[in-house]
């Protein structure tokens, strides 16, 4: 995975501090100024993740996402105004990994994006062969590709959603909490106010579809978290 990060964002002086700020925590940044410029830079290069603002010249930051995941499934954090908790919901659904709204602290941004980061390495294997594959029902994921079929199918996933349903998996069978789902596949803490969870897990239920008898496969329990409703006879247990 490689260091680089693009920063597509027209406050000229945040990102020139973000670059300095970037530059010492060991990342290689590189800033562009309006969504036109920043699609195209973001589908013709070779970046580990893309910070990218919502209010963009020439496009938004939204068209500038979609058109990214039209080719690229590289992690974007999106920057939004604080309080926009739209902005914030769309730009989940559309398939941003995170988002922080503005203004922020550096070193937030910075651990944000290192969580990023470790979620999207794919894992180095080792001596014993591939990683095995994590099976519950017609749902199966690849710890080393990271990759997702279902019913017999491949499922497009964003990186934090392979992540979530990785952990759900794992836990079949189980109640997990929102902030235990977010510490495991998001790397960090959930604040109170935070609905990425709930967005990106409403995402994930969309693609897996429901279960052979119409059930959900990912229940929400109120006030807790969530759990994945395949019985446990049928997970594999050496995965």
């Amino acid at each position: 995975m490689t260091n680089k990060i693009l920063i597509i964002d027209d406050d000229i002086e945040l990102c020139e501090l973000l670059n300095d700020y970037l530059s010492a925590e060991g990342f290689e940044a590189e800033a562009v100024h309006d969504g036109e410029t920043g699609a195209e830079r973001a589908l013709n290069d070779a970046f580990g993740l893309i910070v990218l603002d919502v209010m963009l010249p020439r496009l938004s930051g939204f068209e500038v996402l979609r058109r990214i995941r039209t080719g690229s499934s590289v992690p974007v954090l999106m920057l939004t105004a604080r309080g926009d908790e739209v902005d914030r919901i769309v730009g989940l659904e559309m398939g941003a990994d995170d988002y922080l709204p503005k203004p922020f602290n550096p070193r937030e941004l910075v651990a944000r994006l290192r969580a990023i980061l470790r979620r999207a390495i794919v894992p180095m294997t080792g001596t014993e062969g591939p990683s095995p594959l994590l099976s519950v029902g017609d749902v199966s994921v690849d710890p080393g590709a990271r990759s997702v079929i279902c019913g017999g199918k491949p499922i497009e996933v964003t990186s934090v959603e392979y992540s979530l349903l990785e952990v759900l998996l794992r836990m079949a069978g189980k109640v997990i909490s929102r902030e235990d789902l977010s510490t495991q596949a998001l790397g960090r803490t959930l604040n109170y106010q935070d609905r990425s969870i709930d967005v990106h897990v409403s995402s994930l239920r969309k693609k897996l579809g429901a279960l052979s008898d119409g059930g959900e496969r990912i229940k929400s329990v109120r006030g807790i978290g969530y759990l994945y409703t395949c019985p446990a006879a049928e997970r594999n247990p050496d995965s």
